[in-house]
């Protein structure tokens, strides 16, 4: 019996297992979340500089399955062509999904590249703090344009926030206005939720506000520290992943991107092996 009939067998046993027994929703939870969760190579950007292939192996015994990269000295791609990087994510039983990239410098070449490997996403990762509402009304007015490149592509453009965009400009929240002034047929967003607890919102209402605007989503806890806050390891923080990626799912998320970028008392590599795990571990 080939494996490709072993595994249909049994995934249908699964399924058929599930629907008849009270905790189906677990299960199915179990299986959905199992193939949603990646990793920001961010979280181990130290490390990929100095052995790439060494990291990505780790990232894939670690338990990951998906890739958003960003676009660091190496590129989005850490110095391989497109379809090579492909190759060696696809050989280690991973893919890339999205990448942070720069917009503004050979955008439609980007996502040629992305679209021709699989991605779904390219990401504007930051455009900092704006002295005007105005100001994130242009940036709205550039992402809709990227948003159609996108688009003629075959994939999404999104935008990445920090807390920035959640503290009052001239009255008015920037992310309010970003999102009010973007075509939803073209700009999606990444919710990073640890800048939104940050500035003091909760992301699920603010997903409320804006349902089946938020695709991905950085999965980042949150920690007080003495000198105000950072990034820890996933269920050391004070933030509730169980219920928030439980209401996340049902606003029109589709993928949870692990991201740490602090490691008190750890480091990147054991800080993304102990993420893998709780996120394996973790059902919503």
């Amino acid at each position: 019996m080939s494996n490709s009939r072993r595994n249909f067998i049994r995934q249908s046993a699964l399924a058929g297992l599930a629907l008849s027994l009270p905790f189906k929703n677990e299960l199915f939870a179990m299986a959905a979340n199992s193939k949603n969760f990646g990793i920001q190579l961010w979280t181990v950007k130290d490390a990929l500089y100095k052995d790439s292939l060494g990291v990505f192996k780790h990232l894939a015994a670690s338990g990951y399955k998906k890739i958003e990269s960003f676009e660091g000295t190496k590129g989005m791609f850490w110095g391989m062509k497109n379809t090579e990087f492909k190759k060696q994510l696809n050989d280690l039983g991973m893919n890339i999904v999205s990448s942070h990239c720069d917009y503004a410098t050979n955008f439609e070449r980007k996502c040629a590249e992305a679209a021709e490997i699989g991605m779904k996403y390219l990401i504007c990762p930051y455009i900092g703090p704006q002295k005007s509402i105005d100001d994130f009304k242009r940036y709205a007015a550039d992402f809709n344009k990227a948003g159609e490149i996108a688009k003629k592509n075959g994939i999404r453009f999104a935008y990445h926030n920090h807390d920035y965009s959640f503290k009052p400009v001239e009255g008015q929240l920037p992310q309010d206005v970003m999102m009010a002034n973007t075509d939803k047929s073209l700009v999606d967003f990444e919710m990073d939720i640890y800048w939104v607890t940050a500035a003091g919102l909760d992301p699920v209402a603010y997903m409320k506000k804006h349902p089946n605007r938020f695709t991905l989503c950085h999965v980042k806890d949150y920690t007080k520290i003495a000198n105000g806050h950072e990034s820890c390891i996933l269920g050391k923080g004070t933030l509730d992943f169980k219920t928030i990626l439980h209401e996340a799912s049902t606003l029109g998320m589709k993928y949870y991107i692990v991201e740490q970028e602090a490691y008190t008392g750890t480091n990147e590599l054991d800080a993304a092996k102990a993420d893998a795990a709780y996120m394996k571990n973790l059902t919503w």
